[in-house]
């Protein structure tokens, strides 16, 4: 039986010591220390570590944090949306978001060239940049070869950034895939959709690339799932999981209910009745800020690896 404990502070407290004593607090302290536990065991047993995360998580300061523990070989496959694309392009350009407020006057952001996610804002120059870099990035890939898988294509951007904190360029760098099966879903597919106009034999194989994501593992290959958000990302890897048998560890961290039915909302539990992942599997749910509780949960994760020698 765990007993509740009060928490205090202490000098030096160390962020894996902070999980831990949430863990004994209650709620989602609890999950969260579940979910520490559950990708520690994920690399200590050498599971097939699948990272999927949403756009917004690109947009906000994680980015250089998702492309550092790509660089410490954490996730073995990333699934992300496009949005994530674009904005790790932007960002290994010099482009800076800014810190906004959630209540801004939209209309006023508008007539100022703001665009607005949360509370941080992306300007219209920023994306004026994005497809003065598109266009000779997409000619370069089309004098190499006229057809791409999207993972494909992806790490050969990836190739062509000069940014240790971009995860495309991390990506590519220590042979990690990225997938993002809604490629048209924003400003990357509007260029693509252009580029094909001047160049109808330019193809984008969104289903190759579906056979390619199956194929990072097998059956025999035990298989982990950090699902940050929901959406097609957190679905894509999933269903690439439940074809080769299922996952044995899966966290899963948003902001959603399992009331609404959605994909977003959907817990590790619920995956269960799908195959999802299997019967006896070590599965988490946490509740919450994903830009609050992944840094705690990864930072917890790397201290007691580092510890024992596993980075």
């Amino acid at each position: 039986m765990k007993i509740v404990k009060d928490f205090k502070w202490k000098k030096g407290l160390r962020a894996g010591e902070l999980v831990k004593e949430l863990g004994s607090v209650g709620f989602q302290g609890v999950e969260l220390g579940k979910a520490t536990n559950a990708v520690i065991k994920m690399k200590k047993h050498g599971a097939k570590i699948y990272l999927t995360f949403t756009s917004n998580m690109m947009t906000s300061g994680l980015r250089g944090f998702f492309a550092q523990i790509i660089k410490l070989q954490i996730p073995h496959i990333v699934v992300t949306t496009v949005g994530g694309i674009e904005e790790d392009i932007m960002k290994s350009m010099g482009e800076d978001f800014i810190v906004g407020d959630f209540n801004a006057d939209d209309v006023e952001l508008h007539e100022k060239g703001c665009n607005r996610i949360g509370n941080l804002y992306i300007t219209n120059e920023s994306y004026c940049k994005f497809e003065d870099k598109m266009a000779p990035l997409l000619s370069k890939l089309y004098e190499k070869k006229k057809i791409w898988a999207v993972s494909e294509m992806l790490a050969e951007i990836g190739k062509n950034l000069d940014d240790e904190n971009s995860v495309l360029y991390q990506a590519a760098k220590n042979n990690v895939p990225i997938f993002c099966p809604a490629i048209t879903d924003g400003a990357f597919g509007f260029h693509l959709y252009m580029f094909q106009q001047k160049h109808p034999d330019f193809i984008v194989d969104v289903v190759k690339d579906f056979k390619n994501i199956v194929n990072t593992s097998s059956f025999d290959d035990k298989k982990g799932l950090i699902a940050l958000g929901g959406g097609v990302s957190k679905h894509h890897a999933i269903l690439a999981g439940l074809l080769t048998g299922g996952f044995e560890y899966a966290v899963y961290m948003t902001t959603s209910r399992h009331t609404s039915g959605s994909m977003s909302g959907a817990t590790t539990k619920e995956a269960k009745s799908w195959g999802k992942v299997k019967d006896d599997s070590d599965i988490v749910t946490v509740i919450g800020d994903v830009t609050i509780n992944f840094p705690l949960m990864m930072i917890s994760v790397l201290e007691q690896l580092d510890k024992e020698e596993l980075l």
